[in-house]
């Protein structure tokens, strides 16, 4: 049996947390939890722990703004965390032309995770 340590980001509390895995193979199976003052504390350790996700922000160039050189950009839902890096090497060739609303998708479908990569900011000629 594996102990795991995290410290929960659910809430503004940050309980620290203690994971107790059984190793089978390549995907581990947590026994327990503790620590958590919440539920919220057990539902994330068991997502980091088997299936760990991250929002993925990042910002592109923009052309014809008057304002601004680069828009804010932001994944929709969160991507698997071992594809963080190729989602923003994805965005390292995007380049917009104003006008950029919030919500326009910058990359459709990014990685075929499913998940398309929208403007989180207003950027207009």
């Amino acid at each position: 049996m594996d102990v795991m340590e995290l410290i929960c980001i659910r809430c503004p509390k940050g309980c620290l947390l203690r994971v107790e895995l059984e190793a089978r193979g390549e995907e581990p199976r947590v026994l327990s939890v503790s620590g958590n003052s919440c539920p919220r504390g057990d539902e994330y350790a068991r997502k980091e722990i088997c299936d760990p996700t991250r929002a993925v922000t990042s910002s592109v160039p923009v052309r014809g703004c008057a304002l601004e050189r680069m828009v804010s950009v932001k994944t929709e839902r969160d991507v698997p965390k071992g594809l963080v890096l190729d989602v923003v090497n994805a965005l390292a060739g995007i380049e917009l032309k104003a006008p950029v609303r919030i919500g326009d998708v910058v990359l459709a479908n990014v990685c075929d995770t499913g998940v398309n990569v929208v403007a989180t900011k207003d950027c207009l000629a």
